[in-house]
């Protein structure tokens, strides 16, 4: 199999390496960063590259972007994605991207070799390889936005602004409702988003539900004007 890998660690491009070769695949070309990956693919046409998600020059998303870039092109070379932690959001992104022909592992788990091996080859005959940390956190994810879309447009609207730090009566007095209101909306919206009394601070857990879910800012922004829903 011939492998293509873009990483910008010498230690552990190196050490790939030499598994892959160890293992009889023919590592074609070794890159330090993405500046070069396209015109290194049209020259060696691999059939597997193996892309950090983090690289320079702002080490935040070249690297899967460059996959992202590389499946919207056609189903060579595949892409297998190795990352130091679990990026939710870059994860997904790849997901979305195409059902097959990729990958996406901590760095983790290029210690077992054995795994490591059968990950790339899975990849490269066109399978799908996740994980489990990343399936784990992206079900966790999943479940976080079915509880937000329990909440009522008001309850949103109070959540959101619980988020800013506005108090029980600063909450009323901007939805124009009473403080009794108000804490009958966050008494539901505990209990939509499953937060018990002993969970601690109650409050801080769903501003953080609410911050970790994509909602419509628009559809969700606080009603300033009387009349509004209750």
């Amino acid at each position: 199999m011939r492998i293509l890998i873009c990483e910008d660690s010498v230690l552990l491009r190196e050490g790939i390496a030499r598994l892959l070769t160890d293992a009889g695949h023919d590592v074609v070309a070794q890159l330090p960063d993405a500046s070069a990956l396209e015109a290194a693919i049209a020259a060696t046409d691999p059939d597997l590259a193996i892309l950090d998600v983090r690289m320079p020059p702002t080490r935040t998303n070249e690297g899967i972007l460059a996959a992202i870039g590389i499946r919207s092109r056609g189903d060579r070379p595949r892409v297998l994605v190795l990352s130091q932690y679990v990026e939710e959001r870059y994860a997904a992104d790849l997901i979305a991207s195409g059902p097959s022909g990729f990958g996406y592992l901590l760095k983790d788990r290029v210690a077992d070799i054995r795994d490591f091996l059968s990950a790339v080859e899975q990849v490269a005959a066109g399978g799908t390889v996740l994980d489990p940390e990343v399936v784990s956190q992206l079900l966790a994810r999943r479940r976080r936005d079915a509880r937000m879309e329990r909440l009522t447009p008001r309850e949103r609207q109070v959540l959101a602004l619980m988020a800013e730090g506005s108090s029980n009566q600063a909450i009323a007095d901007r939805l124009y409702v009473s403080a009794g209101s108000v804490e009958k909306h966050i008494s539901a919206v505990f209990q939509k988003l499953e937060l018990e009394p002993e969970d601690g601070n109650r409050r801080v857990l769903a501003v953080l539900a609410h911050l970790d879910a994509p909602t419509d800012h628009d559809s969700h922004r606080p009603n300033d004007q009387p009349g509004g829903i209750r």
